[in-house]
């Protein structure tokens, strides 16, 4: 992949198009990172309405986009086998956008693409050395899914619809058989998971008012949600469905209460009521910024948390970030986490009005 973007580097003449017909954004970002791209999505639509637009993303999450919302032809890769994929039959781009790491500028060049944008600071250097044009991060706070509009010019794109982004097909499964409550209790650390305790007590209270409680976790997260369930509502899909059909799960529910992770990015995807607890995250970089002001969401998180102190993003350090990304050997126990209390997450359904 490397010989072939430097050969490319070498023969092409590097320019960049005023209408590019061919467009390349990819990257290898976790799920909700992936989601909080569809600002930047929305905004290469508004400016290229023709244009042929191409995401190259974690093979995981292609079949999200099997109906292409923006008209975007979403392509799963491997990272560590580019080649196999079909994006490596995608050739020729005018343009290629770069969220994230900027080593992938490389597979970029290695498709042809003729002029590559990302955001500049990576480190090290060299991850950079395939990038045409390197824009800097903001000076002031800002959400990352408005953050990555500015890589190309243009207005801000229009606010979020949820018709722009059709369901994807998800096999059958069996469904909750009333009013329901999706309580996702999995993440993508221990530092980020809640209280078991607090998750049952969430779950009676939801109960009583006649909201099913059901649990999910990923594959893998089964005893996570297994130390929520005792002496609640049995019904679980941790670790059995599909990622299309966790999709149709959140999307009839009349809630989801989920940590800092990918599935609380989904529930402002799909427009369901959603209540996200912050503990080492950012709740105003992970959050609805602008593009999602209008979904019905609340972040929960205590602000100012001593420890959420560090200033780095995507290996960029930024004055103005406060968020943490310790390891458990750093952190043995999620303080942050056990600072948000069941009135503060009971007071954002209420105020979302789904129960009082």
């Amino acid at each position: 992949m490397v010989a072939r973007a430097l050969r490319h580097r070498i023969v092409a003449r590097r320019r960049k198009a005023r209408l590019p017909q061919r467009i390349l954004v990819v990257h290898h970002l976790l799920l909700g990172d992936t989601l909080m791209l569809t600002a930047l999505l929305a905004k290469l639509r508004e400016q290229h309405p023709a244009a042929d637009i191409v995401m190259g993303l974690p093979e995981a999450y292609a079949s999200l986009y099997a109906k292409r919302p923006y008209g975007v032809r979403a392509i799963g890769w491997n990272v560590r086998a580019p080649q196999s994929s079909k994006l490596w039959l995608e050739r020729g781009f005018d343009l290629a956008l770069v969220p994230g790491d900027n080593r992938f500028s490389w597979l970029a060049m290695a498709l042809d693409a003729r002029w590559i944008i990302a955001f500049g600071g990576d480190r090290p250097a060299n991850k950079s050395w395939a990038v045409d044009e390197l824009r800097p991060y903001p000076d002031a706070p800002a959400a990352w899914a408005d953050i990555v509009t500015t890589l190309i010019d243009g207005p801000f794109p229009a606010r979020y619809l949820r018709s722009q982004w059709p369901d994807p097909p998800g096999s059958p499964f069996d469904w909750p058989t009333r009013h329901y409550a999706v309580l996702h209790v999995g993440a993508s650390t221990p530092l980020k998971q809640w209280d078991p305790a607090r998750w049952r007590d969430l779950a009676a209270w939801l109960s009583e008012r006649g909201i099913e409680p059901v649990w999910s976790a990923g594959r893998g997260e089964e005893a996570v949600a297994q130390a929520c369930i005792e002496h609640t509502s049995p019904r679980s899909y941790a670790g059995v469905l599909s990622l299309p059909q966790l999709w149709h799960l959140v999307a009839n529910a009349s809630l989801l209460v989920a940590p800092d992770t990918g599935v609380a990015h989904l529930g402002r995807i799909v427009g369901t009521p959603t209540v996200a607890l912050f503990g080492p995250g950012s709740s105003l970089i992970s959050g609805a910024g602008e593009f999602w002001r209008d979904a019905p969401y609340r972040a929960v998180t205590v602000a100012d948390f001593p420890c959420r102190d560090q200033r780095v993003l995507f290996k960029r350090e930024l004055s103005w970030v406060r968020r943490c990304g310790r390891s458990l050997a750093e952190c043995p126990h999620p303080r942050c986490m056990d600072a948000i209390g069941l009135d503060a997450v009971t007071a954002a359904i209420a105020d979302l009005g789904v129960a009082r």
